[in-house]
Formats: C-alpha cells, sequence, structure tokens
C-alpha cells in the first residue's frame, strides 16, 4: 500500500511533565496480598505522559491530567507510578517493566494503563507516540516510534477471567484547525478477556483538549470527577460509562459553539466476567449492595435480573424515581442509558432480533451475564453471543439465523468489528448487496480492517 493511501490520524493525547517517574524512578511494588478472596485488594497503575514534542505539537495539559488522576486513584487503593516525556525506547522498557510487576500480582488484581500524548492510527494500528517524536513523521517512523495499543500494552498486561485490567487513551487536539481537518481517530477494538478499554472519544473521531496547563482534558476531567465522586458501591464498568455520560454532556452545554461542534461519545470496549466495586473490600466484608429496606433490595433484584430491554428501561426509571439517593443510583443510570440504547437498537429495520432471543436456554453463567450485558446495550456481549451461535459454544447450539440477528443487534449498537464480520459472513453468502451494506457500516463506525483479514472486495 503506497504511503499516501495508509491511513493515518494525529490524535494529539493530554500530556506530562518532563523528565523521570513521578515520585521516583521504580516501579509502585504491590502490598502483599493479605486479603484472601478479598476482590481486587491489590491495584496497580501506570500512567504514561508526553507533553514535549516538536513545535506545534506541545501539549499542555498533561501536567494537570496526570498529577489529578495519579492523587484520585492513590485514593482509590492503586498504587500508582507515573513515567513523563519517555522517547520510544524508554517507553518500551517502562510498560515490559509494569507488565512484569503486574504479572506478579494475585488472579483477581486490578490493573489499570493511562496515556496521554500524541496518538494516531497508521494502517489500522491504534499507535500511542513517544516522546520527541514529530508527529506528522513517515509512517515508517510513526510505526517504530510508538507503543502499539494491542501489541505493546494489551498483550502484555495480565488477562484473567478474575482479575480487571483496564486500558485508558485519552486522545486530545489541543488546535481546533486540526480537529476540523481530522478524517478518522483511532481505530475501534474489542477487549479480550478480562479487560476493558477507553478512547476519550468515539472510533474514529477527533477530540480536543485546551492549549493550557492549568485545564484538564475533558475526559480526564470528568474520569477525575467521577472517582472522588461515585459512591463507593459503583462498579469499575459502570463508573466509565458514567464518565461517558458526563464528557458528552459537559461539551453539549459547553457555552463555546466549536466546542460543541466537537463534543465527545466517549468509546468503550469491555469483556469482563467480575464486577468490581471501586471500594476495596475485605475478605470479611460484604461485596453485595447492602439497602436501606427490604423494598429497594427487591426493585434492584428485580433490575438487575431483567433480560429484555424494555423492561429494564421501565424498571430503571422507576428505581431512579423512588430511589434517587441510593448509593446504586449511578448503576441505575447506566442500565437505563444502555437498555434506551438497546431498545432503539432493536427498532431497526435491518435487525431481526426479537424478545425469544433475550430469553436464553443457556444455563451456564458465563453466558448469562453476557445476555444480562448485552440487553443493556454492550456492543461487544451481544457479538460474543452472536459468534456463540456461529460456532457452537458450551450448551449453545449452532444457529445461523441467531448469529445474523446477534451480529445485525451487535452493529446496531455501534460495534463496527461485528458490522464488518457480519458483512464478510454475508459476501461468503453470495449477498453482495448486505454485505456492502455492512462493510460500509463498519468504517462509519470507526472500524478499519487491518490487511491480513478478508477486506478486499470479491
Amino acid at each position: 500500500m503506497s504511503a499516501d493511501k495508509r491511513r493515518r490520524t494525529v490524535v494529539s493525547l493530554p500530556l506530562l511533565a518532563a523528565g523521570a517517574a513521578w515520585g521516583g524512578s521504580a516501579f509502585a511494588q504491590p502490598a502483599p496480598d493479605t486479603g484472601g478472596d478479598s476482590q481486587g485488594a491489590v491495584r496497580l497503575a501506570l500512567l504514561v505522559g508526553n507533553r514535549v514534542y516538536p513545535d506545534p505539537f506541545d501539549l499542555p495539559p498533561a501536567y494537570k491530567n496526570v498529577r489529578d488522576l495519579a492523587g484520585v486513584l492513590e485514593r482509590r487503593g492503586f498504587k500508582v507510578t507515573s513515567v513523563l516525556d519517555q522517547n520510544p525506547a524508554q517507553l518500551h522498557s517502562a510498560i515490559q517493566a509494569f507488565a512484569k510487576v503486574a504479572a506478579d500480582t494475585p488472579p483477581n488484581a486490578t490493573i489499570l494503563f493511562y496515556y496521554t500524548g500524541h496518538g494516531m492510527q497508521v494502517d489500522a494500528e491504534n499507535l500511542m507516540l513517544g516522546s520527541g517524536v514529530p508527529p506528522d513523521s513517515r509512517e515508517d517512523t510513526l510505526l517504530n516510534s510508538s507503543l502499539h495499543l494491542r501489541r505493546d500494552v494489551i498483550d502484555q498486561l495480565p488477562r484473567r477471567a478474575g482479575g480487571l485490567t483496564i486500558a485508558v487513551v485519552d486522545a486530545c487536539r489541543t488546535s481546533l484547525r486540526a480537529a476540523l481537518k481530522a478524517t478518522d481517530g483511532f481505530n475501534q477494538v474489542e477487549a479480550p478477556l478480562g479487560c476493558l478499554i477507553v478512547f476519550s472519544t468515539g472510533a474514529g473521531k477527533p477530540a480536543i483538549a485546551p492549549a493550557v496547563e492549568t485545564l484538564n482534558t475533558f475526559y480526564t476531567a470528568s474520569l477525575v470527577k467521577l472517582l472522588t465522586s461515585a459512591a463507593d458501591e459503583t462498579s469499575f464498568s459502570d463508573l466509565f460509562r458514567l464518565v461517558k455520560f458526563d464528557v458528552t454532556q459537559t461539551m453539549q452545554n459547553f457555552p463555546v459553539k466549536e466546542i460543541r461542534q466537537f463534543t465527545q461519545i466517549p468509546f468503550i470496549a469491555e469483556n469482563t466476567q467480575v464486577r468490581f466495586q471501586l471500594a476495596l473490600r475485605s475478605a470479611t466484608q460484604a461485596t453485595t449492595p447492602q439497602f436501606n429496606a427490604a423494598e429497594e433490595a427487591a426493585a434492584w433484584r428485580e433490575l438487575e435480573e431483567d433480560l429484555w430491554p424494555a423492561d429494564i428501561v421501565r424498571l430503571s426509571e422507576a428505581y431512579l424515581q423512588r430511589y434517587p439517593s441510593s448509593k446504586l443510583a449511578g448503576g441505575a443510570q447506566v442500565a437505563h442509558e444502555g437498555a434506551a440504547d438497546a431498545v432503539r437498537a432493536l427498532r431497526s429495520n435491518e435487525v431481526r432480533l426479537f424478545r425469544s432471543a433475550f430469553q436464553p436456554k443457556t444455563t451456564e453463567p458465563r453466558w448469562l451475564s453476557e445476555w444480562r450485558k448485552a440487553a443493556r446495550g454492550d456492543k461487544d456481549a451481544a457479538a460474543r453471543i452472536a459468534r456463540a451461535y456461529l460456532h457452537g459454544e458450551g450448551d449453545i447450539g449452532v444457529d445461523p439465523n441467531r448469529y445474523e440477528g446477534w451480529m445485525q443487534y451487535a452493529a446496531a449498537l455501534g460495534n463496527g468489528i461485528a458490522s464488518y464480520e457480519l458483512a464478510v459472513y454475508y459476501r461468503r453468502q453470495a449477498q453482495p448487496v448486505p454485505a456492502a451494506q455492512y462493510e460500509t457500516r463498519a468504517r462509519d463506525l470507526g472500524y478499519t480492517p487491518p490487511t491480513s483479514l478478508d477486506n478486499q472486495r470479491k
């Protein structure tokens, strides 16, 4: 592929103070795991911030971003290490050292990686650029001077069914002119087992940030705020969805028209099986919600167990109206917004999925959890259910009709990878019209298939 046809997106990210690690050069070591079966008693975070790039690519908000995020993470029980303004070789050394420490943590540890600096997409690869490297360099320079999100971060960190690994990339531009010229942003991804991946804006979209040191970027400001104010009972999964709502609402109501024009809708990809709360819970403490009355407990249980999106919308509205001060109000809001997205997706003429599809015959807890998430608008859970019907997994039998319906639903919820897989499926079934339709949809959703995939028109 010629250089002029390669897809490249410069995504200027929030940055940080020059030099070495925050508070020292050594990585923070996890405390001994004395909690027995405690939920995520070990929490580690690596914050990478690159501010120093050749003019005019300096990124002033980084110092405040990393400083503020480090402080609130420490208050939430994380051992935080921050590395600042690292060149390409130092970046790779930093993530490898952190990954080595993370690998020695218990299987229920919480591991968080945060990057703020210049980022870009080159040939479908999501890159986080080392300090000092011009973002307008040749593609081969960029590919060799960056952390690759999947290869160098996600694939290096632990993948544990009983743990949680989080990767946050706060990608933004300090120039509105640069944002106006942008054609795409980071490539859409799906998370491997035990992982949650977050971008500060939608896949394929630009994000913006103030060009001053005294303000956070929009995304990190909301993340710090919600980490500080959210109830201890809030799960990390719900936290990042609450941050998503807050970022979008903040920018939609911003007094400057140009900022409203670039309202960010953060991207989330999740594949977790354990719901970790913000508060650390020891083995002797309850990990289940505590309610003020039996009626509230019953209302929450009904909401949690329901698997039909329209019912979830109704039940969450009733719960929020009756218990607005509940410690689980954030979870109810997340359920409401996600289920509302699901209702809209199911109303699409392109989605052939009906109520019977949300009454699973499986008895496996893993798959019942996936149905629960899919009913609340989780685009990735919907795709995993679809693939189970395609290949037959566990006690889920092969059913091509169910596969199509769930993939259509996943695409309607915003899963560009699912949309592309469906396009390939239709192409192989000699159905060129829906194949073309879903291939276009995939790209509209911010997914650029790598050249290794079946992404050439037949």
